[in-house]
């Protein structure tokens, strides 16, 4: 962690069919561009999980993980999010614990508690029960990397007196993302840190910390960013601005920010734009927005940003990735120290 932070790519793999190339070459893409990053000095990724998506949005975060922990060598790893209800918890704490194994420590978990009846239906899950499937989830997986034989009897799941093998050397952090109040509250109340969206609700989570009583050491905030920062950002958002379209639109199509039939698509990029949904930065405007972001909220240890839109070349998000880490970080990064030395008297 530099200066308090990390910074780093968010990536769901998807690939939509006006777009559409081969999966192996976007998987294949994607993972040099991440070890690329690392080199150009970014320091986490993040991958998120939906099922039966028309655009292969990735089902497998585990296995993603593994391949980009052989090919990095400092980045952390994470999960932003996993879809706790649909899993059994056992094999999540296993495939986490196997992922933390692999890469040195370097794998937090990232869980959330899902919205899309599509994948509930098909895992036979009941939407009804996302909040014990996932209090009991959470105790499961915990209990699993303490190396316990307790037996475990809940509502939704029991587990035998056996213990889980093997037990991580290095427990991953548990994150918790939410954007509803009681599910914020969830998070401060059973996590080790808060995944947010758009920069959303920070306040909420640190009232709820204060509520719980969270000790500091689960407090951190891992902020996902919805940004554009480029040389000259109205530009880049005339060219890429179809895919962020194209991305909003299904995610209020699968009810990820409300009853579908209450939250109207967006009729075009601008439009997005003029909502707040995505900001537009040059890499100026950057560095003053991150610097205060940071500086308000010491709780945020990693913000990232969206490495391509859904069925934008990896080249295309190389250019932003590429001006992030050489004309925006190193100066957020000197405003943070200089800002966070003491005062000479």
């Amino acid at each position: 962690m530099r200066d308090g932070c990390n910074f780093g790519l968010w990536y769901d793999f998807r690939n939509p069919a006006a777009w559409r190339r081969p999966f192996s070459s976007v998987y294949r893409e994607s993972l040099d561009q991440i070890a690329w990053a690392e080199r150009l000095g970014l320091d986490s990724v993040w991958l998120t999980e939906h099922h039966f998506c028309d655009d292969g949005y990735t089902p497998s975060p585990f296995t993603l993980a593994g391949a980009v922990g052989e090919r990095t060598s400092t980045m952390r790893i994470g999960t932003n999010l996993i879809v706790l209800p649909l899993h059994d918890p056992v094999r999540v704490a296993e495939d986490a614990a196997t992922v933390s194994l692999l890469t040195g420590g370097r794998f937090d978990l990232g869980v959330g508690l899902g919205y899309w009846g599509r994948e509930f239906a098909a895992f036979g899950r009941d939407l009804r029960h996302r909040p014990s499937l996932f209090e009991e989830g959470i105790a499961l997986i915990r209990r699993a990397w303490s190396g316990s034989d307790e037996p475990f009897e809940g509502r939704r799941f029991s587990f035998p007196a056996v213990p889980v093998t093997p037990v991580p050397e290095q427990a991953p952090r548990l994150l918790i993302g939410a954007m509803a109040d009681v599910a914020i509250d969830r998070a401060a109340r059973l996590g080790d840190g808060f995944l947010s969206t758009q920069n959303h609700h920070h306040q909420s989570y640190v009232d709820a910390l204060a509520r719980h009583d969270t000790p500091a050491d689960r407090s951190a905030i891992m902020a996902g960013q919805w940004a554009v920062i480029a040389e000259d950002p109205e530009r880049e958002w005339a060219r890429i601005g179809e895919h962020a379209l194209y991305q909003l639109n299904e995610y209020i199509g699968w009810g990820a920010f409300g009853p579908p039939d209450q939250v109207p698509t967006f009729a075009d990029a601008d439009q997005i734009v003029a909502a707040g949904a995505y900001t537009l930065w040059d890499p100026a405007t950057a560095v003053d927005e991150l610097t205060r972001l940071l500086l308000d909220r010491p709780e945020i240890e990693d913000v990232h940003f969206w490495a391509q839109l859904p069925g934008e070349s990896v080249e295309s998000g190389n250019a932003r990735i590429e001006l992030l880490a050489e004309k925006v970080l190193p100066q957020v990064r000197e405003r943070l120290a200089a800002a966070r030395e003491p005062a000479v008297t």
